[in-house]
């Protein structure tokens, strides 16, 4: 092997020059000028980029306030235990996700006093409104209150 340096072998490719030839003429389809003729360009700009003109997200008013940190409850009414659960049974989040009445993934669950509630339950959640508790305790069941 010699190490002349016209027989040197290349380690990088040349790439490949646009418009110099061929059967799409001097620009090969890039268009004559301007930013989306440069190399690169195609892949920087991104979508919502409108040439220099305030972008329309900052041109729309912004309103409102979401706080990222309220406590999202499931809220459910006691005619869906009355339906759902039988005399005696215990009811938590495990079981309510089971049926299908809790959908979120790490929900917490408040009983709320709507319809009413004739069997002895067990209830263990995370919030229960007052009327639901008297209810439950009415009809002979017990609340026990979940950490968050």
């Amino acid at each position: 092997m010699s190490l002349m340096l016209n027989e040197l072998q290349k380690i990088v490719k040349k790439r490949k020059r646009v418009g110099r030839g061929g059967k799409r003429g001097g620009v090969s389809g890039r268009g004559s000028e301007g930013q989306l003729s440069r190399t690169g360009s195609r892949s920087e700009i991104r979508p919502s980029f409108e040439g220099g003109q305030m972008p329309l997200l900052r041109r729309i008013p912004k309103r409102g306030f979401k706080n990222r940190y309220k406590t999202l409850f499931t809220v459910l009414g006691l005619d869906i235990l009355e339906n759902h659960f039988d005399e005696g049974q215990t009811v938590d989040v495990l079981q309510l996700r089971e049926k299908g009445l809790v959908k979120r993934r790490k929900s917490l669950v408040k009983i709320l006093g709507n319809g009413e509630l004739n069997k002895r339950l067990v209830v263990r959640v995370h919030a229960v409104s007052e009327s639901a508790l008297a209810a439950i305790q009415k009809a002979g069941g017990e609340v026990v209150l979940l950490g968050e």
